[in-house]
């Protein structure tokens, strides 16, 4: 190579270090800025030239990058449903997949774990038909001869009866064959708040020591949130199930409970109440709606709440309230 060639070279590198020495060469660019406006996230520290290899990394399908694996995070609007509530202690949580939204009255109370009471029968029932521990077409359970305080109790049962009778002594019976291992490894698969069966046949319930009406879920070691709730209710009826089809359709069966006032909405749930000494201290509803567009999840809670009409049916009834107000796109102030 000639020697005024080589000279040439060097200048030009030299030239270019210079000019990239200079203040500014490292700092955000109008585009780099509008990227980061539509939600491209990077850090504060990172330079224009370490962004722009992120962007198309996250943005193209073939990457490995592990930042394109990681789920989404949702994102949570705090909302005033009080109105809904008359006064009552309680909390509400909507999600809405498609918007990766979660709506929460509440959040303290929405965050707070309590026991599920009932609303476990979707869990057990779950469990149950995947195992085939339930066929839903030769299900019925033999009455001991017991006189229960409910009489839709008090008689032989099958499980689409004991689910809308949320009979307790069936459940009871089908929990105790799911068994300690299984019920374990199961709850755990589905995140199910604590996870906690210890008390397994419900010793710390105070409200009742008929073994036939007590466990783990009534008052007791298992407690979940409503958000939680709602999470684990998404798990089973997402997208991302492992659940079958079978198992999924049976227990949509038995959890329709539709009293909205637009035809096109479904609402899928179970109700559950809890008492200490004979007050009621939880109630629930939580489970699913599906119109023609879009399937959201939900819970309503309520606590104690002095001379307030605190039940799953009251609970129950702001659901299907505030579930319809959403999927209507209507204000819910």
């Amino acid at each position: 190579m000639r020697k005024t060639d080589k000279l040439f070279k060097i200048c030009c590198c030299a030239f270019i270090v210079s000019v990239m020495a200079l203040p500014g060469c490292t700092g955000e660019s109008d585009g780099v800025a509008d990227h980061q406006t539509a939600g491209v996230q990077a850090s504060e520290d990172m330079s224009q030239t370490e962004e722009a290899p992120t962007e198309k990394i996250t943005q193209t399908e073939e990457s490995t990058d592990p930042i394109q694996e990681q789920e989404v995070e949702s994102a949570i609007t705090e909302v005033d449903w009080s109105n809904y509530f008359e006064e009552i202690n309680g909390a509400a949580v909507i999600y809405d997949p498609a918007e990766n939204c979660y709506q929460i009255y509440n959040q303290e109370l929405a965050l707070t774990r309590r026991s599920p009471c009932s609303t476990f029968k979707i869990i057990s029932s779950l469990i149950a038909l995947e195992n085939g521990i339930i066929e839903p077409d030769n299900s019925t359970r033999i009455w001991s001869g017991a006189v229960f305080w409910n009489e839709d109790w008090n008689k032989d049962i099958d499980f689409s009866d004991a689910f809308h009778a949320s009979c307790v002594w069936y459940f009871r019976e089908v929990i105790d064959e799911i068994g300690k291992d299984m019920m374990q490894d199961e709850l755990n698969k589905l995140q199910y708040g604590n996870c906690g069966i210890s008390d397994w046949n419900g010793e710390l319930n105070t409200n009742n020591h008929n073994p036939a009406l007590t466990g783990f879920w009534i008052e007791s070691s298992l407690l979940i949130s409503p958000k939680e709730q709602v999470e684990v209710i998404e798990r089973i009826f997402g997208d991302n199930t492992n659940y079958s089809e079978q198992t999924r359709n049976q227990l949509k069966q038995v959890m329709l409970f539709s009293e909205s006032n637009e035809s096109d909405i479904l609402i899928y749930g179970k109700t559950g109440m809890g008492k200490n000494y004979g007050i009621v201290v939880d109630s629930w509803f939580t489970g699913f709606a599906d119109t023609p567009e879009k399937r959201i999840y939900f819970c309503v809670y309520l606590g104690e709440t002095e001379n307030k009409d605190v039940s799953s049916a009251k609970a129950r009834e702001i659901a299907v309230e505030i579930v319809s107000a959403y999927l209507n796109e209507s204000p819910i102030l």
